[in-house]
């Protein structure tokens, strides 16, 4: 399925993602799936590529442009492999990270973290989720209390994508009890600060070669020169950035269930049952023409979706609706094509089946499904 959401410029661009996908993750995505956890050496070789901080100044070290359909391909190109975690571990700097310390951060911190990120020499993570407070982020224990000139944080967070190699981590945490929603901010904790650890390696369904980890914070002493953004404004500048995550999400679900179509179509033609290809059976056309028409339309609404935010207009609501139809839209089309392809389905050497496992966080991380349909809910009836 071809989209009419890209010009010659990002094929080009495709071209060169395409070989360093086939080249550097096709190969090794089942190793590391296995393994736990990607080769350290990916990150260098990305931001080799270029392929890190696509959306940062050149000045930073990055690729200079907020064209977000570059990253749309880079999403493509992984997911036409089935590469869900190398996805997560790449997109975690561009639609998350990233697009913080470049908006928020200061000329000096911008110049400490961001050309090291850019080159993949560092990591970098977000820390938000506690173990009392998912999607409720007013619910946030962690704190921060000023002491001269720094301040002292205290508390946990779990389910950190990228946590056991961050060497920046923004965490979120209460600077004022009494404040209520103006009592958050921001705070860059790096690797290295005594009372800051890092608890286990999480065990997880799917996108098992991805870092999620448990992160501690006892008596952290967090320079003043590290608070990103406003004080006091930090739940204001997770709402401000929360669309970009949420369609990053919508887009690569709407990729992966593509690629998973495209899998299911090639396996059916080939697979031949009671003397003829699987494919010519009434139930599989019209399941294959069901799935190809849902995603037509959905990739019509992320198509507009993506140009609304490249334009600055895209709203918290329409973020909300593409993140849980997309990602729901992804459950149901892998689920079928996984029926589609038998007891072969089943198999792990199948990407059919790795696709099934990886695509179950997408209706939770970034925001439930039940929590997108309350945005768009509270919206309507306000």
């Amino acid at each position: 399925m071809r989209s009419d959401l890209f010009t010659d410029e990002h094929e080009l661009f495709r071209d060169s993602v395409r070989r360093f996908v086939d080249r550097e993750v096709a190969p090794n995505v089942e190793q590391w799936e296995h393994a736990g956890r990607i080769d350290p050496k990916l990150w260098r070789t990305a931001g080799e590529q270029g392929l890190l901080g696509l959306a940062v100044p050149e000045a930073f070290g990055g690729g200079g442009s907020a064209d977000y359909r570059f990253r749309c391909v880079v999403m493509e190109e992984l997911a036409r492999v089935g590469a869900a975690s190398v996805n997560v571990a790449l997109g975690g700097f561009d639609d998350l990270i990233g697009p913080y310390l470049v908006d928020l951060g200061t000329e000096e911190q911008k110049q400490r973290w961001l050309p090291g990120l850019c080159a993949g020499k560092k990591g970098a993570a977000i820390a938000m989720t506690e173990p009392g407070a998912g999607s409720d982020l007013r619910g946030i224990q962690t704190t921060a209390v000023h002491d001269g000139n720094a301040w002292i944080l205290n508390g946990s967070k779990t389910f950190i994508t990228g946590g056991g190699r961050a060497d920046v981590i923004i965490v979120v945490a209460r600077t004022d009890p009494k404040a209520g929603a103006r009592g958050f901010s921001l705070f860059v904790v790096e690797g290295s600060m005594p009372g800051f650890t890092r608890g286990r390696a999480l065990d997880k369904l799917g996108q098992r070669a991805e870092d999620v980890s448990e992160l501690f914070f006892a008596n952290v002493r967090v320079p003043t020169a590290n608070l990103l953004g406003v004080e006091g404004g930090g739940l204001g500048h997770l709402m401000e950035r929360l669309p970009k995550e949420r369609m990053s999400i919508a887009y690569y679900g709407l990729a992966a269930a593509e690629a998973a179509l495209c899998w299911t179509v090639d396996y059916t033609k080939a697979r031949r049952a009671f003397g003829r290809p699987i494919a010519e059976f009434q139930n599989s056309k019209f399941t294959l023409a069901e799935m190809a028409t849902e995603l037509d339309v959905t990739r019509a609404y992320l198509d507009r979706a993506v140009l609304a935010l490249n334009e600055g207009r895209l709203s918290a609501v329409d973020a909300a609706k593409a993140k849980w139809w997309a990602t729901e839209l992804q459950q149901r089309v892998i689920s079928r094509c996984l029926q589609l392809h038998g007891g072969y389905g089943y198999m792990r050497e199948y990407p059919i089946a790795r696709a099934f496992v990886d695509a179950r966080v997408q209706t939770i991380y970034g925001g439930t499904t039940e929590i997108m349909k309350e945005i768009i809910g509270r919206s309507i009836v306000r």
